[in-house]
């Protein structure tokens, strides 16, 4: 017998501040916290808790939803039943995210890595982001938040995605078939995907020698989208003009690697979106899901298992 489409679990315990912004979040929304025996739902409470998954489901017996914390959820891939209806927090970071894009952009062209390190004073260099041409690896949330952003500098954006459907704000959208060509017409290339056997390694040698070699690359989405070895070689060589990755693979960065040592590399500690401006955010998603499910109305943020994001 199905339970109740109030009863809703807040699992695991182990994020203290996580798991009382989705309890309450819940409650708001007109749900019952209850344990996992007695949920129709669950509400996964530790974005770095993915392995106690299996153990936590064995206590389960009615539950039919899933809510995960995270946009991304390749750490949760290999628990993807579609026994179950999957959520996840697709589009619930992307003003955060789209902030962090737009740092690091002005950030890069305007040298300030240079300035950063320098020790006396330095030449002038370093252009203007108004009137780019840029590329966004990407078509969902963190791309049209980004947009939102970036129209009044009257830049020049290709998305670059699997489908062809437009994106509000961008001059032009293609399929990932035509990212080499887009490559070498650009003044920065931005990376937002989810990472997926197919988005694995997207950024290799050959991509980055495609590149301009004044051209800077932006990693807001996972580390395992660039190669980072080749990545190395490519700044090293100044095959590009500089990175400005707020992921990294491995990550953390281990001291003493070759990309601390770049002057033409940033490295910000994937904070693109921090606990601190994420927990009201995802408590806002929480809310208005549980909202959805207590109505039997359709959900935010769907999951294709198939897919896997």
């Amino acid at each position: 017998m199905a339970a109740p489409r109030n009863l809703i679990a807040v699992e695991p315990t182990s994020r203290p501040e996580m798991h009382l912004a989705m309890a309450s979040a819940v409650q708001e929304a007109g749900g019952t916290v209850v344990p996992i025996g007695e949920a129709s739902s669950l509400m996964f409470a530790d974005p770095t808790a993915a392995d106690s998954f299996p153990e936590l489901m064995a206590q389960a017996t009615n539950v039919e939803w899933v809510q995960l914390p995270y946009a991304g959820v390749e750490t949760f891939v290999q628990h993807l039943d579609p026994a179950y209806t999957w959520t996840c927090g697709k589009g619930v970071y992307a003003p955060p995210v789209a902030e962090w894009i737009m740092t690091a952009l002005l950030t890069a062209f305007r040298d300030i890595p240079t300035f950063a390190r320098a020790e006396r004073w330095p030449a002038p260099t370093g252009r203007n982001l108004l009137g780019t041409r840029l590329a966004i690896l990407g078509g969902g949330g963190i791309t049209e938040s980004f947009l939102s952003l970036i129209e009044p500098w009257g830049c020049d954006v290709t998305v670059v995605r699997r489908q062809t459907d437009p994106v509000l704000g961008a001059a032009r959208t293609v399929t990932t078939d035509e990212l080499d060509d887009v490559l070498g017409r650009v003044d920065a290339v931005i990376i937002a995907l989810a990472l997926t056997s197919e988005t694995q390694g997207i950024i290799d040698t050959g991509r980055l020698q495609a590149m301009r070699n004044d051209a800077w690359l932006l990693n807001v989405g996972r580390g395992g989208h660039v190669i980072t070895d080749d990545l190395v070689n490519a700044l090293r060589n100044n095959e590009i003009a500089g990175a400005v990755l707020d992921v990294t693979d491995p990550e953390p960065l281990p001291d003493g690697h070759p990309l601390w040592e770049l002057d033409n590399c940033l490295i910000t500690p994937h904070v693109g979106n921090t606990p601190a401006m994420g927990l009201p955010l995802i408590a806002d998603r929480v809310r208005e899901n549980v909202t959805r499910w207590i109505a039997n109305e359709p959900l935010v943020g769907p999951v294709d298992v198939g897919l896997g994001y």
